[in-house]
């Protein structure tokens, strides 16, 4: 992670400059997988905490309108959600779409309303953290290397332009070379839809790097708690504020705490 002293602005709105940066919303918490080192801290018995669809189509309009040009919807596993298409269908109408998932429950019904809404703004982003069972089944439980391949060959065979993410491991650092060479000569899938993240030491994990406002970029985060700095952690020390709405409350608060990093100050952690 590099400090955020390079981040990209726009034209100016409201007074102050336009982000480019990505939104990202946390539809709901809970999943049909309970991954060990989940920064979300998901899982098959978390309450859902959902958004619900009204409030993530104002959080859309708000964002295209201080010039957001790539919101991501991730979870728990967004596709728990009966309304997540409605969401998807919404955001991909207006704005480059991503949407994260495990890739194990895009089955059936699920998969006919996702090819429903299909169009060139959606991608649809699978984890897969090995090119073997061992190497992703370690951190989010057996079996769950199989399903996923099967999930994204369904969506490549559907259509879809899929994306992977990977969550460098103890159990996977030493072979990402043949995850890289899996995930192009197997899966057919290009180097730049392909994103490996570090193991960051916050959720369910107790091991991993120590992140905070001070070393990442600024990727603006809503759930239904308010708005965060980054989607790698929702805890208190990343809020930005504790209200949705206005959205551009949040823009302007952490274009302030740019400012205070790049003086060398210490960034504010308690927002109302």
């Amino acid at each position: 992670m590099t400090a955020p002293a390079s981040v990209d602005q726009g034209l100016s709105v409201g007074g102050h400059p336009a982000m480019r940066w990505k939104l990202w919303i946390y539809t709901n918490y809970d999943c049909n997988l309970r991954c060990t080192y989940c920064v979300a801290k998901s899982g098959p018995n978390v309450p859902r905490r959902a958004l619900g669809l009204k409030t993530v189509q104002r959080l859309v309009d708000e964002a295209v309108d201080l010039g957001f040009d790539h919101i991501f919807f991730t979870g728990g596993e967004p596709f728990i959600l009966n309304d997540i298409y409605d969401m998807l269908a919404y955001s991909s109408a207006r704005v480059r779409t991503n949407v994260l998932s495990n890739g194990m429950i895009i089955r059936g019904k699920r998969l006919e309303q996702l090819k429903a809404i299909d169009n060139p703004n959606l991608i649809v982003q699978i984890s897969l953290d090995g090119a073997t069972p061992e190497q992703h089944d370690f951190y989010r439980g057996k079996g769950s290397w199989q399903k996923a391949i099967e999930g994204i060959r369904i969506l490549q065979d559907a259509g879809f332009r899929v994306r992977l993410s990977t969550t460098e491991t103890p159990a996977n650092t030493d072979h990402l070379q043949d995850l890289f060479a899996f995930r192009r000569d197997v899966l057919g899938i290009p180097d730049e839809d392909h994103f490996v993240r570090p193991l960051a030491k916050r959720g369910y994990s107790k091991e991993g790097i120590e992140l905070g406002m001070g070393n990442l970029l600024p990727e603006l985060t809503v759930n239904m708690d308010g708005v965060f700095w980054h989607p790698l952690s929702t805890d208190a020390d990343m809020q930005v504020s504790k209200h949705i709405f206005p959205l551009e409350t949040a823009v302007t608060r952490v274009t302030g705490q740019l400012e205070v990093i790049a003086q060398g100050g210490t960034p504010i952690t308690e927002f109302f």
